[in-house]
């Protein structure tokens, strides 16, 4: 159903409109990106985050082994068990070394993880604490798997970056064997009867293409080797899964309660200063009028009809505030015909398009309709937009809403605008908020809720 409403006048409201910074144009490089990779500093550091991770890795699989071995093996008596819980302190504190290093030459920013839980005003309880913690037993486990992997990374970053480097500038320090070796090159065979030696000039050039080879591949051979550092990086020092979630559904339900405590207060301050002001006046003038009504029959009257007027003017405000907490157009007839209504109050004309075969759950229906109700808002105080589409459908089990105005654009979600506590809203029910809004637009914003019909 394709419906368009609004006045065909523009909005020339206020020029304070939701903008924010510029796109950030990415670099332009003249050389593909094969030719730069053995020169950009992303090669280097990774490459240097493999040369030190065997000395490192090392350390801490020495430290883990001793440690762990230490205390299983004095289980047997008390000492075992504060000996095995300071060995996973220190790989804790190894593993806090490790987010630093990944940090600074993967540019890998994991999260803290989360902090021994339980009592720790005591040996005893700081030891069980320990113990108990899955983050803990994690960074032993890192500890231990890193090492194979550090032995294994090492020796292929080293031999592929050396021999790559060393073959390319072959022709340039090839001198140094018939001054100081007496051959003509690097032999590559030898016996008692035959040398071959790389000295003529083809062989020369042949081992520079070679190393030049090696030199292009081994910037991606040693992303590959990184990769995987930041796989176990990620996997085993971080925060789990789980208490990423637990933390973020404490972070929503905090923004959910902000909410719900705005919406109260705000709700509150409107029947305060509306509807019960105009009641309490009502109910003077109808005490006035009572006594009026034998001496002054016609004042008594007038009054009544004044009264009268008040009461359709307090009942109209209550209907707006009723429409503002849940509208009865959208529990009654649903999304299309709730949206339809809010498009026609816009100062800018505003198709809807709904493709929904059935409803989703009341809640997420009820938050579909608040988002484009304040992006519609958004359109006519602030994007200088002369007309709007709406549109609302089915993905698989999520529902999608898209609002696109032909405004001047510069929207931007993360400066603190209204739709960053919009996009806060959605997150708090697994929802997401896309703004598209280049300088001069048009602006397209796009946000995904779960279904839960």
């Amino acid at each position: 159903m394709a419906t368009a409403y609004g006045a065909d006048t523009r909005d020339q409201y206020g020029s304070a409109g939701s903008g924010g910074r510029p796109p950030v144009r990415p670099a332009k490089h003249f050389l593909p990106a094969a030719l730069r990779a053995p020169f950009e500093a992303r090669t280097w550091r990774e490459l240097a985050y493999l040369l030190l991770s065997l000395p490192v890795s090392v350390v801490m699989f020495s430290f883990a082994i001793t440690m762990v071995s230490l205390g299983a093996g004095m289980l047997i008596t008390f000492l075992g068990v504060p000996i095995l819980a300071a060995g996973l302190a220190m790989c804790r504190g190894f593993g806090m070394l490790e987010r630093a290093r990944a940090r600074g030459l993967l540019h890998l920013d994991v999260a803290e993880p989360a902090p021994a839980r339980g009592r720790t005003d005591g040996l005893m309880a700081w030891v069980g604490a320990m113990l108990k913690s899955g983050v803990s037993w994690r960074h032993l486990l890192y500890a231990v798997l890193h090492f194979p992997w550090a032995v294994f990374a090492f020796p292929v970053a080293v031999t592929f970056w050396a021999t790559g480097w060393a073959a390319f500038t072959y022709p340039l320090w090839r001198w140094v064997f018939p001054t100081y070796v007496g051959v003509g090159g690097i032999q590559l065979y030898g016996d008692d009867t035959h040398q071959v030696y790389l000295d003529s000039p083809f062989e020369l050039a042949v081992t520079s293409a070679v190393g030049l080879a090696l030199v292009l591949v081994t910037p991606w051979i040693v992303r590959a080797l990184a990769s995987v550092d930041r796989l176990l990086v990620l996997g085993l020092l971080g925060p789990s899964r789980l208490a990423t979630r637990v933390s973020e559904l404490e972070s929503d339900r905090g923004v959910v309660v902000d909410t719900a405590a705005a919406d109260l207060r705000r709700i509150e301050r409107d029947l305060h200063d509306g509807a019960q002001a105009r009641l309490v006046a009502l109910a003077m003038d109808l005490g006035l009028a009572k006594e009026k009504l034998t001496a002054d029959p016609e004042a008594a009257a007038r009054m009544v009809d004044e009264a009268h007027g008040e009461v359709k003017v307090a009942l109209q405000e209550l209907r707006d505030l009723a429409r503002g907490i849940h509208p009865a157009v959208l529990t009654d007839r649903g999304l299309d015909a709730a949206l339809s209504a809010i498009a026609s109050r816009c100062t800018v004309p505003v198709t809807v398009e709904v493709d929904l075969d059935s409803r989703p759950a009341q809640a997420i229906e009820g938050i579909a309709y608040f988002t484009v109700s304040e992006l519609l808002q958004n359109v006519s105080k602030h994007s200088r937009a002369s007309r709007a589409t709406v549109d609302v459908w089915r993905a698989a089990d999520r529902l999608m809403l898209q609002v696109t105005d032909n405004g001047r654009g510069g929207a931007d979600a993360s400066s603190g605008s209204g739709l960053a506590g919009l996009a806060e809203r959605l997150d708090a029910v697994d929802g997401v908020l896309v703004v598209e809004s280049p300088a001069g637009g048009p602006t397209t914003v796009t946000a995904e809720l779960p279904w839960r019909g």
